[in-house]
């Protein structure tokens, strides 16, 4: 085509439109080495916790599986105090590898130590301290993972990667467990085998996944002691936004942590059987779990970013969690008490993959503060699984007689319900 003297030029066609958000899409390799990076870390950091601490703690101390209790209870107190130094701190990382990779290599560093040190313990105290160790390395690399997420993902993936990440994190303990099944006999083996998956998807996100270089980067305010102790806090005024979120996600897990902390002695009284008899029902029950919490998470998760709405979903995954619960407390047959179990899995797969990418959407000072406000909201899971435990046998005691299981379950609705309203708060995202 010719232009007669005088026309104006064509229009220049965009190479691509920019996103709303103004960050650029990231690339297929960054997707699967990042969801692949967190199913290493919860293979190698959640078969303890399933499997490897149990049988640690029967060698060493027979007859006293409280200590577990003890051990995995220590463990949460520490990383909820200590936890969000990491984010801080990464935040404010000047290196040439960037802000968050030199984390990530520290933290499987000292989660490979960890896995030592749980597997030689030559006693329960040095066990417990292995499992700290573990809660701090691990949860560092895992941590500094999700920060990538928030500073590289525009709006229209990260509903996408929190399902292919939550979908990880329900795959991750089964193979661990797997792994762990045969090596019951070694105990350098039974901790090393899963940490060397983790060591290996951590390692080539690390050397794959290019960082900027944060040398250049403005450092702010000098940070001393009392300026870290005050990052730990925010003004909820000042981002109304993120705390509808924070505290969407308190009520839902607080809600979680009722449903599931008595699950074995709940279905036991249901099917008036012993708890040992019971394990192996809940073991089944919880295989099939792991897939309907992983269809609830990859179908809540893109679905969100296709039709770009995520409270809808948010609320849908509360209400169908409680629902699965109100079921399970009025359940007149085994199969029911099965239908709510899964039901509330769905649920919990859908919530934890929007809500997550919910947060990145909300997040406040993405490009100063995403590893301090991202471990804060970590405050929003950890509190109900430390209090949740405590305060379900103010439940359980109400009528005198027998638990009352049914109003647990009925409140663990409530809660998850009232978790899912809270984020139609927010005014930012639909």
């Amino acid at each position: 085509m010719t232009l007669a003297a005088g026309d104006p030029p064509p229009p220049a066609i965009p190479a691509e439109t920019p996103p709303a958000d103004g960050v650029e899409r990231v690339n297929a390799t960054y997707i699967w080495l990042i969801v692949a990076a967190q199913f290493g870390v919860f293979v190698a950091f959640i078969t303890p916790i399933a499997i490897s601490l149990a049988i640690r703690v029967g060698q060493l101390a027979p007859g006293h599986e409280e200590y577990l209790g003890y051990i995995t209870g220590t463990g949460a107190l520490v990383v909820m105090l200590l936890g969000p130094i990491p984010g801080i701190l990464s935040d404010r990382t000047r290196t040439r590898l960037g802000r968050r990779r030199p984390w990530m290599i520290g933290g499987t560093v000292l989660g490979v130590i960890s896995l030592v040190v749980m597997a030689l313990a030559p006693s329960v105290w040095i066990l417990g301290l292995g499992w700290i160790l573990a809660q701090l390395g691990w949860g560092t690399v895992l941590g500094n993972l999700q920060n990538s997420t928030a500073d590289r993902l525009p709006e229209e993936q990260r509903g996408k990667v929190a399902g292919l990440s939550g979908f990880a994190q329900q795959i991750g303990p089964v193979l661990g467990v797997v792994l762990a099944g045969g090596l019951a006999g070694n105990s350098l083996l039974l901790f090393l085998v899963p940490g060397a998956v983790g060591v290996l998807l951590v390692g080539l996100f690390v050397l794959l996944v290019a960082e900027r270089d944060s040398r250049g980067r403005d450092l702010g305010a000098p940070l001393n002691g009392k300026a870290l102790a005050a990052k730990y806090v925010y003004n909820p005024r000042r981002y109304p936004d993120y705390s509808w979120n924070w505290l969407g996600r308190f009520l839902f897990y607080f809600g979680l942590t009722l449903n599931t902390t008595f699950t074995a002695f709940f279905f036991a009284a249901r099917l008036e059987v012993t708890v040992e008899e019971v394990a192996g029902l809940i073991a089944v029950l919880g295989g099939v779990g792991v897939l309907a919490t992983a269809a609830g998470a990859i179908g809540g998760g893109f679905l969100s970013d296709r039709l770009h709405r995520r409270r809808p979903f948010v609320l849908a995954s509360g209400a169908v969690f409680g629902l699965g619960a109100v079921l399970m407390a009025i359940a007149p047959s085994t199969p029911l008490l099965f239908a709510g179990s899964l039901i509330c899995s769905v649920g919990i797969g859908g919530f934890a993959a929007v809500d997550q990418a919910l947060l990145l959407d909300v997040l406040p000072e993405r490009e100063t503060d995403a590893g301090r406000f991202m471990s804060i909201t970590g405050f929003a899971t950890s509190i109900p699984q430390a209090v949740g435990p405590f305060v379900a046998p103010l439940f359980l005691a109400v009528g005198g007689g027998e638990k009352n299981y049914t109003l647990l379950y009925l409140v663990a609705a409530v809660c998850t319900v009232l978790g899912g309203l809270v984020v139609l708060r927010i005014k930012s995202v639909k």
